[in-house]
């Protein structure tokens, strides 16, 4: 369970962020899930429901700051959320997780691992996790500790909520922003977007234990990653906008020609993989 309240959580990413501030952090509602970081700092989210009238809104499952370090991946998120309590027409129901890395945004220098120096990015449990995630993170990563992937898929409680988020929440989408490629990637059925604003379509593959993989690929929920340009600087009000309105559009135009992902075509079959 969290150790640190909502009110200490928006203190503290409200001093890292200064784009995003304690003020806007309170405004944005979030609330603690029922999962906390390792070092017990709260997993926030909060659900935006649809404006329109359709019967069966689809769900899109918005995820930042899963690298710690890339910190325009947060406040581009905390910028979207102010986005959604405004756009009253909008169709979709949102789960939107600003922070997923707080220990690693929170360190007193920001870490893309999280505080046991895994990356979150690399831990989930993918079908290929313990054959290849290791093996992969020696060879090519050449033993790299930013891209440790633990010491077993879904060591750490991070990627536990997260999936437990994914197998809760049942989303139709799932968008995770992160930076510095300043490019557009996606995993997983459907025709992907060939660019949202400035950010063009530009495969980065697949990565034992990525979210891409588990979503994209192990699941069969569309998955897209917005790599933003900078890590340390967010795009322009105007460059943002276009990114969200492409977004939208997208996700409008092509969720109705999905196939149901893997969870919502079994019944109490387990889905949930693990190692």
């Amino acid at each position: 369970m969290p150790l640190a309240s909502v009110d200490r959580a928006c203190e503290r990413i409200g001093q890292r962020l200064h784009s995003v501030g304690v003020k806007a952090c309170m405004d944005a509602a979030l609330k603690p899930g029922d999962g906390a970081s390792r070092r017990g700092m709260p997993l926030l989210y909060r659900d935006f429901l649809p404006g329109s009238s359709r019967r069966t809104p689809f769900r899109v499952l918005l995820i930042g700051g899963i690298h710690g370090d890339e910190l325009s991946s947060v406040s581009i998120v905390f910028q979207w959320i102010q986005k959604l309590e405004h756009e009253r027409l909008q169709p979709f129901h949102w789960r939107v997780i600003p922070a997923s890395n707080p220990d690693g945004l929170l360190a007193p220098r920001p870490s893309r691992t999280n505080a046991r120096g895994v990356d979150l990015n690399r831990n989930f449990g993918t079908p290929d996790w313990s054959r290849d995630a290791q093996a992969y993170w020696k060879r090519v990563t050449h033993s790299d500790a930013r891209r440790y992937p633990g010491p077993k898929a879904l060591s750490e409680p991070e990627t536990q909520w997260l999936t437990a988020q994914i197998r809760q929440f049942r989303p139709d989408a799932i968008v995770a922003v992160h930076a510095p490629f300043g490019i557009l990637d996606f995993d997983g059925p459907l025709h992907p977007p060939q660019r949202f604003g400035a950010l063009r379509l530009q495969p980065l593959g697949i990565y034992p234990g990525s979210l891409g993989n588990y979503g994209g690929i192990t699941l069969g929920v569309p998955t897209i990653t917005l790599e933003l340009p900078h890590a340390g600087i967010l795009p322009s009000s105007s460059q943002s906008q276009r990114i969200w309105a492409d977004m939208l559009t997208w996700l409008e135009e092509n969720l109705p020609k999905a196939e149901a992902p893997l969870f919502q075509r079994l019944d109490d079959t387990p889905w949930v993989l693990t190692q």
